[in-house]
């Protein structure tokens, strides 16, 4: 090899050498300052609910520290499969998702559906519970659990149990409480628990497993009766009924949840870590537990590591209730 010939192989050696050094911290920087524009968190239900509470908080929180503006993009439909979908097909980056109890339901009883929750989204954080409250009508004359089961065991097949819709929590919830007590329940569906309220309070419909924000006010009222509630303690809008573990039903400690989650791989693993130290940051302050408090949720603090292993456990959960119960997808 001439000496012309060496000396072009050692400038291309070192110019790619050096090609390689300069493009290392231009990705690190890239990486370090996440997000570059407007993070958009799509809420897979129609405004109000936990969820869409939940996101409308942090955004308002966590935007100024992350150096951009965060909004809210609600996308309902399918049980909330049509929002969920988008977020997994949403690889630019600055997509996030308010995931809730129904992403981790929907895929047992649809095999079909579009997305995985472990294959097409990282975990950011858990972010806020909510409890369901075992309600009756007011005038119905039960006055406690016992005495729901020992009427649902006195009639049976005649029990209807309401709920906002076919799969979703509530209705979970019933087919746990018929399960655990060996009775027989009638699931009716509504589009949403505002359409349920009517039939439930005038007592067309004999009970339901429904989110605390839903039921407080008609309890208040004197137009439901709270039976008891889902969280591990009880809850302060609901200091005098018990908690349904309390009365011997663990396996009915279930709970509405709202978590954050970007699509696989879209968001580099430094703007993860930094959304997850101001997601905890934010939901650690005063402000969260007042606003959380205000809208009957509470907080909850989970790395993302919690949050995948927390997701995947829900969702067996749920899968062993679906094929136990022989639910169906409508």
């Amino acid at each position: 090899m001439n000496r012309l010939a060496k000396r072009r192989r050692i400038l291309v050696a070192l110019a790619a050498a050096t090609a390689t050094v300069a493009a290392a911290p231009l990705a690190s920087v890239a990486a370090e300052s996440w997000p570059a524009r407007t993070v958009r968190i799509i809420v897979p239900f129609a405004p109000g609910g936990g969820a869409d509470g939940s996101a409308r908080v942090l955004a308002d929180l966590i935007g100024p520290q992350l150096g951009q503006a965060i909004v809210v993009e609600n996308k309902p439909g399918a049980g909330s499969a049509i929002g969920v979908t988008s977020a997994a097909q949403s690889k630019d980056g600055h997509t996030l998702l308010m995931g809730s109890n129904s992403m981790v339901i929907n895929p047992a009883p649809n095999p079909q559906i579009g997305y995985d929750v472990a294959r097409d989204f990282d975990a950011v954080g858990m972010v806020s519970a909510q409890p369901l409250v075992a309600v009756v009508p007011a005038e119905s004359g039960i006055r406690s659990l016992a005495d729901l089961i020992a009427q649902a065991k006195a009639r049976p097949g005649q029990l209807t149990a309401g709920n906002s819709g076919s799969g979703t929590l509530a209705h979970i919830a019933s087919e746990i409480f018929a399960g655990q007590t060996g009775t027989e329940i009638i699931p009716v569906p509504y589009k949403g628990e505002s359409a349920l309220m009517p039939d439930l309070i005038s007592g067309r419909v004999a009970f339901g497993l429904l989110n605390l924000p839903s039921v407080a006010p008609h309890i208040k009222a004197g137009r439901l009766r709270a039976l008891g509630v889902s969280s591990p303690q009880p809850v302060a809008e609901l200091p005098d009924v018990p908690t349904l573990r309390s009365l011997g039903f663990s396996s009915l400690e279930v709970q509405g949840w709202a978590a954050l989650l970007a699509p696989k791989g879209a968001i580099p693993a430094e703007g993860l870590a930094r959304l997850e130290s101001q997601l905890s940051a934010a939901l650690a302050s005063d402000t969260v537990r007042s606003r959380f408090a205000a809208l009957g949720l509470t907080p909850v603090i989970m790395s993302r590591d919690e949050t995948a292993r927390f997701l995947q456990a829900e969702a067996s959960r749920y899968a062993a209730v679906i094929r136990s119960r022989g639910i169906k997808a409508d």
